[in-house]
């Protein structure tokens, strides 16, 4: 028998409510996994175009490796399984706040989470990611180690922060302490729910060689009657550090 609706995680964070769950999806015929923070909808397994396009457009342009990728939050792991699905990526170290979403995946609670787990370039690690910018390195198991590409999912927008703390990133002195964890050349890329921020957009150019606001779109099933059914979209920016001089 198919589950219509299940609960499969409840947990009381300091960020609030945390609720995982799975449901069948009747306009569709498809099982859905959705995660929800307090009285917010986080994410779908049904709406994964963002998270995907955020890992092939912040990797594009840099090379065969091998490469060194930090990403910043866990979710349902779309944008990790798609860094490693990179042929030129060697490790991959993913930042998460809830230690319970790290554990949805290592007990095998959502889709991707087995294969994860199980590759040897990844580790997922908790702890606060807008902290560890702020620190001598991100992967705090090796301090000072510059990376290749650093890719972030975890706020809605940089107008729109989970919690205040993290606003500080969006500004150009956070951009900086970002950038410094680059090599040159390295990519920092940004998932974002809003449509392109001009205000975004000049603080990304006074710390970066180069930068670009990506409109990924895709189809909402959900969205209206089939005949008034319009894309919905999400903004990847992707910025660059200068390339070293030969």
């Amino acid at each position: 028998m198919t589950v219509e609706f299940e609960e499969l995680d409840y947990r009381r964070t300091p960020l609030g409510e945390l609720v995982l769950r799975r449901r069948t999806e009747p306009a569709l015929g498809v099982v859905l996994y959705e995660v929800k923070l307090g009285d917010e909808f986080l994410m779908s397994s049904l709406f994964t175009a963002g998270e995907i396009a955020l890992a092939r457009l912040g990797l594009a342009g840099l090379g065969d490796g091998p490469l060194d990728v930090v990403v910043g939050g866990l979710g349902l792991g779309y944008t990790a399984r798609a860094v490693l699905d990179h042929p030129g990526v060697r490790s991959l170290v993913v930042v998460e706040a809830l230690a319970e979403v790290i554990d949805w995946h290592r007990r095998g609670l959502v889709p991707l989470g087995a294969g994860l787990c199980a590759d040897p370039r990844c580790a997922l690690r908790n702890g606060d990611f807008f902290a560890l910018v702020g620190s001598p390195g991100i992967d705090a198991r090796d301090p000072g180690r510059r990376l290749h590409a650093i890719l972030v999912d975890i706020d809605h927008s940089p107008r729109h922060v989970l919690h205040p703390s993290h606003a500080a990133l969006y500004g150009r002195q956070g951009l900086h302490r970002l950038a410094s964890h680059l090599h040159p050349g390295g990519a920092f890329a940004l998932w974002s729910n809003d449509p392109p921020d001009a205000d975004f957009r000049v603080e990304l150019a006074a710390v970066f060689a180069t930068h670009e606001a990506h409109v990924v779109t895709f189809h909402n099933p959900l969205q209206g009657a089939a005949s008034r059914r319009r894309d919905a979209a999400n903004t990847v920016y992707v910025a660059r550090t200068a390339r070293a001089r030969r």
